[in-house]
């Protein structure tokens, strides 16, 4: 496990228990991403006469960044022998797609729902009226204007703060930089841009624009190459979600800029951090998904059960971030890997 703060109780030894993919992933009719996670435990309780409890663990996008919250709904399972998991990642990161994902979960009853919103403000109702169905929590990115019971995630309003103290440290004469994110409106996305904007007041750094590509990689890359071409004197592009540091690099690269345009990102997909150690991208700010997924099938097993008490007075459970750069990058993917049973 990563490092922790004074605010967060942490998930030791024991949540870090792996257990492989339980399935390829197969494409739903919706477009979508959908593995099924039914572990039993040997030598523990069998699950109680009715079957296994019923849950759904529901992305914002297919990204590769949703592996490693996989693994931790694995493990969760495998303690947890009267607990069934749907894990459902829309592949085209939309909230009509996401919406329609959770129709289908509904349908089949599932007793609680942890989700990602891929647009909380426009989602309230629908939300609200999820919560009306099932137990709704969210995480990675919140809803907190929605009835749902708790957050589990990142402050991701630290988070941009964190970010913006890397873009100060890569660009210490100031200069014009650009942010890149799926959407913009979602939660996550809205503190980290708000974050990155307090972090960079007084300075001589100015924020040209925000642009949006709907969690289309393929846009996400021609985004920056359009910025790259009608900025030249551009800085530094900042990716706010996790497949936007490789869409930028990449960018980047084609256009033969990489060291003379700075990178700073989130997460930590695999280019990602290949372009950390090489000195392309100066820094990236990571997460701990493992931790939402193992929290978050905690926390709906125990709502179902009735107990309350693991929900704080406000709602939020917050995960820290960590900054990588060339200093620690070999040290983190080291821990990465053997997160990800590689090592």
């Amino acid at each position: 496990m990563f490092w922790d703060k004074k605010h967060t109780a942490m998930v030791f030894a024991g949540s870090m228990t792996l257990a492989l993919l339980a399935g390829c992933g197969d494409k739903d009719d919706k477009g979508s991403t959908t593995t099924t996670v039914t572990t039993t435990t040997p030598g523990t309780t069998p699950p109680p006469a009715g079957g296994q409890v019923p849950l759904a663990f529901v992305t914002n996008n297919a990204s590769d960044y949703w592996t490693i919250a996989h693994k931790g709904v694995d493990a969760a399972v495998k303690e947890l022998p009267n607990v069934s998991v749907q894990f459902v990642m829309p592949s085209d990161g939309t909230a009509a797609t996401q919406k329609s994902n959770v129709d289908d979960q509904l349908a089949k009853g599932v007793k609680g729902i942890a989700i990602s919103p891929v647009d909380p403000k426009n989602q309230t109702q629908m939300l609200n009226d999820v919560a009306k169905k099932t137990i709704l929590i969210t995480q990675d990115s919140d809803a907190a204007d929605s009835d749902r019971m708790c957050y589990i995630g990142t402050d991701n309003h630290a988070a941009g703060l964190m970010a913006g103290e890397e873009i100060k440290k890569a660009l210490p004469q100031g200069g014009k930089i650009m942010m890149f994110v799926g959407v913009r409106d979602a939660q996550n996305a809205k503190d980290r841009e708000n974050g990155i904007r307090d972090a960079l007041k007084g300075t001589n750094i100015t924020v040209l624009d925000v642009r949006t590509d709907d969690a289309d990689h393929a846009k996400a890359k021609s985004n920056v190459a359009d910025a790259l071409v009608k900025t030249p004197d551009l800085a530094a592009c900042v990716g706010l979600w996790s497949y936007n540091g490789p869409a930028i690099l990449n960018a980047i690269k084609d256009a033969k800029k990489v060291g003379k345009v700075k990178i700073v990102c989130f997460d930590e997909e695999t280019e990602t951090l290949e372009g950390v150690k090489d000195g392309s991208i100066s820094a990236t700010i990571v997460q701990q998904p493992y931790e939402f997924g193992y929290r978050a099938v905690k926390l709906l097993n125990d709502l179902v059960a009735g107990k309350k008490d693991g929900v704080p007075a406000g709602k939020q459970i917050f995960v820290p971030t960590q900054a990588i750069t060339v200093a620690n990058v070999d040290d983190f993917k080291a821990k990465l890997d053997k997160l990800r049973g590689r090592s």
